[in-house]
């Protein structure tokens, strides 16, 4: 069993990235499970069609200690098992806690033996890597996988580089690897070339780039992925391709985080290539040398 946990900036499409890679690999015919690890309840609202399941704490909070894994596990699209964590009233606790609470619970329940023959687990986690609870997969070993959802923008790629400083420390003692980084598109200037470039320096690779495409949100909308939606549009391929991709991916490392100041460097050297015309190919120093260039020299008497 592989045990993967997408991690990313809020907002940056993680569940929705989740979801989709998930159904792709129903559909190759692999078993997995899903658990949420937000509060907001939302990792497996497209296999389940709509916000329809009960989260482990609120069960908790409903019935006691006394509960069965069918009452804090449903099938989804794909025969696949969903589970949430939720989270405390609002502004009460530590959504964090949840987390550790939920999986405790599924290990104590027999979630993950061996006899339900699962391929995979997904952990879907909130945002960044800010406190114990939501680093818990990462820290106690829960998963072995990290795919980092990132963008070509700012904040996208700070939150990346923050997320692989939590793999790096717990590494030798979880045993946890950062498997790749997926681009989700946001139609950044050269997006693909920078991310491919911010996964070299860190020391990992792109695992695929998804291309921003107006199917993801409609299939949102009709509370589905993508594949169970209109299996047959170019964006379900992508999802399919970035599965197939997870799949066959062998390369486990732990990553170089990078300083604030090479960051703000790639996010110029591509930034300044778009501004420059330079070609996509263009390596960063060539890029800086054209920078230093003045567009119009005037001949001297």
């Amino acid at each position: 069993m592989r045990k993967v946990a997408i991690y990313g900036k809020g907002g940056i499409g993680k569940s929705t990235t989740t979801q989709n890679t998930v159904a792709a690999l129903a559909e190759m015919g692999k078993k997995v499970m899903v658990v949420g690890c937000d509060p907001k309840a939302d990792s497996t609202r497209l296999l389940l069609g709509g916000l329809a399941q009960r989260t482990v704490l609120d069960t908790l909070r409903d019935e006691g200690e006394e509960v069965d894994l069918d009452d804090i596990r449903r099938i989804g699209f794909g025969n696949t098992y969903c589970t949430e964590s939720g989270g405390p009233e609002p502004g009460v606790g530590c959504a964090g806690r949840g987390i550790i609470t939920s999986i405790n619970l599924l290990e104590q329940l027999g979630a993950y033996k061996e006899s339900i023959g699962l391929d995979y687990v997904f952990y879907d986690v909130l945002g960044d890597v800010v406190c114990g609870g939501f680093a818990m997969p990462i820290r106690e070993g829960k998963a072995q996988e990290i795919y980092i959802v990132c963008s070509g923008e700012m904040m996208a790629m700070y939150a990346a580089n923050n997320i692989c400083k939590g793999i790096v420390k717990f590494a030798n003692a979880g045993g946890v690897r950062l498997g790749g980084i997926i681009c989700n598109s946001r139609k950044v200037d050269n997006e693909r070339e920078m991310i491919e470039e911010l996964a070299r320096q860190l020391g990992t690779q792109m695992i695929h780039f998804v291309p921003r495409d107006n199917d993801v949100q409609r299939a949102e909308i009709n509370r589905k992925t993508v594949i169970h939606w209109k299996p047959t549009c170019p964006q379900a391929d992508e999802y399919r391709n970035l599965a197939k991709a997870m799949d066959a991916n062998r390369m486990f490392v732990i990553p170089k985080p990078l300083e604030m100041s090479a960051l703000e460097k790639l996010l110029m050297d591509f930034g300044l290539a778009e501004e420059l015309g330079q070609d996509a190919d263009a390596t960063p120093a060539e890029i800086d040398l054209a920078a230093a260039t003045p567009a119009n020299t005037l001949a001297c008497d």
